[in-house]
């Protein structure tokens, strides 16, 4: 079952709204909005917390982003070489 829906008028520049119409395929521009919206909604909620979290923890540092990325690939290779393995 799909959410209730509202109808709203809204203004945007007219070539990001015929791109976005060119590009929103059979869901339809209405679809394609609202998905783009939500993104933006997530991206918020997170800007949101991490302002929150550095309230209280200070900023993270740069060597802490990449030793954080480091990791997470890390993991990934590891991850791949398990399922090159388990074939």
């Amino acid at each position: 079952m799909s959410e209730p829906t509202g109808k709203y008028s809204i203004t945007m520049p007219r070539d990001i709204a015929e791109a976005a119409k060119a590009r929103s395929g059979p869901s339809g521009l209405s679809a394609y909005v609202a998905a783009a919206v939500a993104r933006q909604i997530e991206r918020d909620n997170l800007n949101e917390l991490i302002s929150v979290a550095e309230a209280e923890h200070g900023p993270i540092t740069d060597e802490e982003v990449q030793s954080l990325r480091d990791q997470l690939n890390q993991a990934r290779r590891e991850q791949a070489q398990r399922g090159a393995s388990a074939a």
